[in-house]
């Protein structure tokens, strides 16, 4: 694992814990009571605890508040919403018991894993939809178990990845670094998963939001950026401004924010994990 250097001595960004102004402060004191209150109340109604304590502390509010630009009653919106869908979803059953037997046979067809860190400390998440072989894919797995491990892999990134990241770094962490690959991607394959893609997206800006640190489409063909240039105006500028759409001269700008033995050979670095990088789950969350 390589060495993380932080330069400088860390700074929350506004809106995160030990940098919140008087007005974000009183965003998440109000959220934090009409929570309580609303948990309180379903207790009272319905016999059963509406959320679990554990899930509304102050850094995990934060990121609905941040999503929602610390607009109180949305962020509440949000919060319910998120609430609901974890139980109809079965989250918690999902996180228990899930068995995720097929995976050496999905990566053959759909890598996506978890690598080590970039030069911030992030959980570095790697998807190759280039390689994307629809047909073989959806011979040994489907949609909605792949929409489960999503799940599961989100939880584990929450409760495990993200602590780890944020002991090896001295300081919280909690975004993502994330390499898209389309290199050789097949617009007919896409279009066919497209379902499962939106699905996926959903979940996570829906559910996970405000874990996008880094975000990298490589390898993209002329197409898509022309495609990009017309998404891009209609996107918040702050997640615009994490986001970068490469060709395949894209060597120098990953290993300018990814140390070259942490990212794996196949896009550029020196990491060649023994039982594959995809496979190898390798970080911080895995040390003894």
């Amino acid at each position: 694992m390589a060495t993380i250097d932080i330069k400088g001595e860390y700074q929350p960004p506004s809106g995160y814990l030990g940098n919140l102004n008087s007005e974000q402060q009183s965003a998440l004191d109000q959220l934090k009571t009409e929570l309580k209150e609303q948990k309180e109340a379903l207790f009272v109604l319905e016999g059963a605890d509406g959320f679990v304590e554990a899930r509304m502390g102050d850094a995990g509010l934060l990121r609905f508040l941040r999503a929602r630009k610390f607009n109180v009653a949305a962020a509440k919106v949000m919060w319910l919403a998120n609430e609901k869908w974890r139980n109809e979803f079965g989250v918690d059953e999902i996180v228990k018991s899930f068995d995720y037997h097929e995976k050496a046979e999905v990566d053959k067809y759909y890598p996506q894993y978890y690598h080590k860190v970039d030069k911030d400390g992030r959980p570095l998440y790697i998807e190759r939809l280039g390689s994307l072989d629809i047909d073989a894919l959806y011979s040994v797995t489907t949609a909605d178990r792949q929409l489960k491990r999503l799940v599961y892999e989100y939880e584990k990134s929450m409760t495990e990845r993200l602590p780890a990241c944020s002991s090896l770094v001295g300081h919280p962490v909690s975004t993502y670094c994330t390499i898209l690959d389309l290199k050789d991607v097949s617009l007919r394959s896409f279009y066919r998963v497209k379902d499962y893609v939106m699905s996926a997206a959903s979940i996570g800006q829906d559910h996970y939001p405000e874990t996008m640190g880094k975000f990298y489409i490589i390898n993209a063909p002329f197409l898509f950026t022309g495609v990009w240039s017309v998404i891009k105006p209609w996107l918040d500028e702050v997640t615009v401004a994490k986001i970068q759409v490469l060709g395949a001269k894209n060597k120098d700008i990953l290993l300018a924010q990814i140390p070259e033995e942490n990212l794996p050979k196949s896009l550029g670095g020196s990491c060649q994990c023994l039982e594959g990088c995809s496979m190898s789950d390798a970080g911080p969350w895995n040390r003894p």
